[in-house]
C-alpha cells in the first residue's frame, strides 16, 4: 500500500497520522496551525473530517455520552459549529503538501464523496461507525485512492463482511484496530485486536489510538502496527468533544519520538505467532494489549448506537408509496435499517406514513 510517496506496510517505517478531526473548532486558520504542529512533531500525515450537519444527522440524532460530558448540548449545533467547507479543506491539503505531509480525509456522507474525489487528498479513511455502511465504503473505495478503514465498536464478523465488500480494492486498503471510547481506558485499549484483524485482511494493519497515554503508540509499534492514528489538539482543555482525548503539540511530538525509537521498522501482526502462542488469552503483561481478538466492548456501545447510520427518509411519504433511491439517504443514528440493506429497501411499498428526515424501520415497509 502506498500513500503519497510513502510505502505503508511491513518492512517500512510506521506511518503516523495526526488526526485533526474537529479540534480546529471550525476555524480554517486553526486547522492550518495544527498542520504545522503535526509537521513539526514528525507526523507523516494529517487527517480531516468532511461533513455537514444536515447531511450527517437526522432529526432522531442525540449526543454521545462523552460529547455531553464535554459540555455539548445539541448535536446539530455542535456539528454546525465544527464544519469546514470545501475551500477550507483545499487550504489544508495545500498546507499539508507544502509541509511535506500527506493529506487524508474521512467523508461521512454519500453526497460529499464526489466533491472529496475532486480534491487533492492522498488517501481516504472511513470512520468506525461506517464499517456497516456498504454504500459509502464502496463509493469511497471506487475513487481510486488508498483507503484506511477504522473498526471501533465493531465485531470481527462485521469487519470480515466489510473486507468482502472491499475485496476488489484490497491491495490499497489498510485496517485499524480501534476502541470507540474517548478517551479509552488502558484496560480497554485492546491492542491485541490487531491479531484477529490480520486474519481477515491481508494488508497493512494498525491502531487508531484513543488512549490518554503518550506511549501507547510505541507499544502498538512494538507489536507490529504498520499505521498509527492519534488525535492532535492545540489545547487539551479547550471546549469541544474531542480535545480531552487528544495530545497537544508537545505531547504529540513525544508520541512520535517514542514510536520512532521503539520500532523504526514496522512488523506485521500475522507474523507475530502470538495468536497461536497465547490462544485467545492475553498477549502479554501490559493491560493495554489484552486478548488476541477483536470484540465489541461495553464502553463502545453508546457510541455505536449514536454514531452508526441508518437508511433515512429524505422527506415525509404516505402509506402505499413505492420507495425509490431518490427517496432515501443514510444518516445517524444507527437505530433504523442498516445502511448495507439500502438496496433491499428500494422498491418496497410503505406500510404506513413516514416522517421526513427520520430513520426507516422494517415496520415501515409492507
Amino acid at each position: 500500500m502506498k500513500i503519497g510517496s510513502r510505502e505503508v506496510g511491513p518492512g517500512h517505517p510506521v506511518y503516523i497520522i495526526a488526526e485533526l478531526g474537529v479540534n480546529h473548532d471550525g476555524s480554517v486558520e486553526r486547522a492550518l496551525e495544527m498542520v504545522d504542529a503535526a509537521a513539526d512533531a514528525g507526523a507523516d500525515a494529517v487527517k480531516m473530517q468532511f461533513f455537514t450537519a444536515q447531511g450527517l444527522v437526522s432529526r432522531a440524532c442525540r449526543l454521545a455520552a462523552y460529547q455531553a460530558a464535554a459540555g455539548e448540548a445539541d448535536p446539530v449545533a455542535m456539528l454546525r459549529r465544527l464544519e469546514i467547507g470545501r475551500d477550507g479543506m483545499e487550504a489544508v491539503i495545500e498546507r499539508s503538501h507544502r509541509r511535506g505531509l500527506d493529506a487524508i480525509v474521512t467523508v461521512f456522507s454519500l453526497e460529499l464523496v464526489g466533491a472529496a474525489r475532486e480534491m487533492g487528498w492522498d488517501a481516504f479513511k472511513t470512520a468506525s461507525p461506517d464499517v456497516i455502511n456498504r454504500p459509502l465504503l464502496e463509493r469511497v473505495a471506487a475513487c481510486g485512492r488508498p483507503l484506511i478503514v477504522s473498526t471501533g465498536a465493531a465485531t470481527i464478523d462485521e469487519v470480515r463482511r466489510a473486507m468482502e465488500w472491499l475485496a476488489p480494492w484490497k491491495d490499497r486498503v489498510g485496517v485499524l484496530q480501534c476502541v470507540s471510547s474517548y478517551p479509552a481506558a488502558d484496560e480497554d485499549a485492546a491492542l491485541g485486536g490487531m491479531v484477529e484483524l490480520a486474519g481477515v485482511h491481508d494488508g497493512p494493519i494498525g491502531y487508531s489510538d484513543h488512549t490518554a497515554g503518550e506511549d501507547t503508540g510505541a507499544l502498538a509499534a512494538r507489536l507490529g502496527a504498520c499505521i498509527l492514528e492519534k488525535h492532535l489538539t492545540y489545547d487539551r482543555g479547550a471546549k469541544g468533544p474531542d480535545h480531552a482525548a487528544s495530545l497537544d503539540a508537545a505531547g504529540f511530538a513525544r508520541y512520535v519520538a517514542m514510536v520512532r525509537a521503539e520500532r523504526p521498522m514496522a512488523g506485521e501482526p500475522r507474523r507475530w505467532g502470538m495468536a497461536e502462542k497465547f490462544g485467545r488469552g492475553a498477549l502479554g503483561p501490559d493491560v493495554r494489549i489484552g486478548p488476541a481478538r477483536k470484540a465489541l466492548l461495553e464502553c463502545e456501545k453508546d457510541v455505536r448506537a449514536v454514531s452508526r447510520q441508518s437508511v433515512t427518509a429524505r422527506r415525509g411519504m404516505p402509506a402505499g408509496h413505492v420507495l425509490t433511491m431518490e427517496d432515501l439517504t443514510v444518516k445517524r443514528p444507527g437505530t433504523g435499517i442498516e445502511p448495507f440493506r439500502l438496496e433491499e429497501v428500494v422498491g418496497r411499498r410503505l406500510a404506513r406514513d413516514v416522517e421526513g428526515d427520520m430513520p426507516m424501520m422494517w415496520e415501515d415497509l409492507a
